[in-house]
């Protein structure tokens, strides 16, 4: 069931972003401003993931992800037909309301079911089954949206004789993917039992000081995807002149790389240990932050946008390292508490660090890689057999843990 929540949430997702800046040009006619107004709406969501604990004395966590399942593809499905200012706005709310509710549940639903030692492993298949979500809905829209952009593509790959794609329009797409999404969450509830969460959650809000480390390396998480997500494209394009076929092709490279790769990461964590898979992640992601600040060629630097995502899967090993370190009863509130800590970086950074983009675009890099340091000195504070009570290296079975019962921090 969580496998198929996955595909469904990245096909309305990734459908909904895929045609986004297009649609708000060509169709609601939006500015610079508007552009701001919408993506800072989207990002409201995000910073409310931790109020989705206050909802579950009314409803299961289960029925709750799936219920922003349905908000998602809802949501997704009906932009098409508003391309005004604030009928936009208000499907972007919808759409990213239950993005983020999902992801929330999503989290606290797989860390509560999943074995500890098959957690890695599963989350990896997960990530393996969005990635395929966005393959499918990319190249449906490569292939019935932009004829041109498709045509372009297949002549890059040295087909002979290129197929002609088909021009169906904003609607459709739209419609598509949200529909696939809606009729993925309708099954799921109709085909699969309710299941029993082992332990009783806590539906309270709290900060315990035991996390503060899982909570640190959240933060510089979302601090590192915005390197990625905003100015590493930008970087493509700005810089090496890449048009948005050659974007396309990357991020299809990309997507299916970690359609293999992604299960074979998730081994590779269970194998090496959440501090010693972090630690590869973090050596790697200076070294590319670094390639970005000081890079020339066009070619290395598309190597770098690939390995950069490719990353991206070991982050599973900060969900199973706070799956080992944490009360069983804390989970679906510290699931929602982490997204709003994960989405804090992402209001700051873009905007502090695109008025340094304007006066010198390797300086955003290095300070990436600096922030990569600073994840790399908190993963090594990581225990190599986190458990309750041993959440940092500098704590012990008997001294430091506390229990849910406890009051919060």
């Amino acid at each position: 069931m969580l496998i198929f929540m996955a595909f469904a949430m990245a096909v309305s997702m990734h459908g909904w972003f895929g045609l986004l800046n297009n649609f708000m040009n060509e169709e609601a006619q939006f500015t610079g401003k508007e552009v701001g107004f919408l993506q800072s709406i989207r990002e409201i969501p995000g910073f409310m993931s931790f109020a989705a604990v206050l909802l579950l004395p009314f409803i299961r966590e289960q029925n709750l992800a799936l219920l922003s399942l349905l908000f998602l593809g809802l949501g997704t499905a009906l932009t098409g037909f508003f391309p005004s200012e604030y009928a936009l706005y208000g499907t972007t709310f919808l759409m990213s309301l239950g993005f983020h509710y999902y992801e929330t549940m999503n989290q606290s639903l797989t860390l509560q079911t999943v074995r500890k030692t098959h957690a890695a492993s599963h989350l990896a298949t997960q990530l393996r089954a969005a990635s395929l979500g966005t393959f499918v809905i990319l190249l449906v829209i490569l292939v019935f949206f932009d004829d041109k952009q498709f045509i372009e593509m297949q002549t890059r790959l040295g087909v002979a004789e290129p197929f002609s794609g088909f021009n169906v329009g904003y609607v459709p797409i739209y419609v598509a993917a949200g529909v696939v999404t809606v009729a993925i969450a309708i099954f799921c509830k109709l085909h699969y039992p309710m299941f029993e969460v082992p332990h009783a959650q806590t539906k309270t809000l709290f900060l315990r000081r035991r996390y503060w480390l899982y909570y640190a390396l959240t933060f510089m998480g979302g601090a590192r995807r915005q390197i990625f997500m905003v100015f590493a494209g930008w970087l493509m394009v700005e810089k090496f002149g890449y048009d948005a076929t050659t974007i396309s092709l990357l991020y299809m490279v990309n997507l299916i790389a970690n359609i293999f790769i992604a299960p074979k990461v998730g081994r590779l964590i269970v194998q090496l240990g959440e501090r010693r898979a972090l630690i590869l992640e973090y050596c790697g992601l200076i070294a590319v932050f670094t390639g970005y600040a000081f890079v020339e060629d066009h070619t290395f630097a598309a190597a770098l946008y690939i390995l950069d995502h490719l990353f991206f899967a070991f982050a599973i090993a900060i969900k199973t390292y706070f799956q080992k370190i944490a009360d069983p009863r804390d989970i679906a509130s510290t699931a929602g508490v982490s997204f709003t800590i994960n989405h804090i970086a992402a209001v700051g950074i873009p905007a502090v660090f695109g008025f340094l983009y304007l006066q010198d675009d390797g300086l955003v890099f290095q300070l990436g890689a600096g922030m990569a340091v600073i994840s790399l000195a908190l993963a090594l504070l990581v225990p190599r057999d986190p458990t309750q009570g041993r959440e940092t290296i500098m704590a012990d079975k008997s001294g430091s843990g506390t229990s849910a019962a406890q009051p919060a921090e």
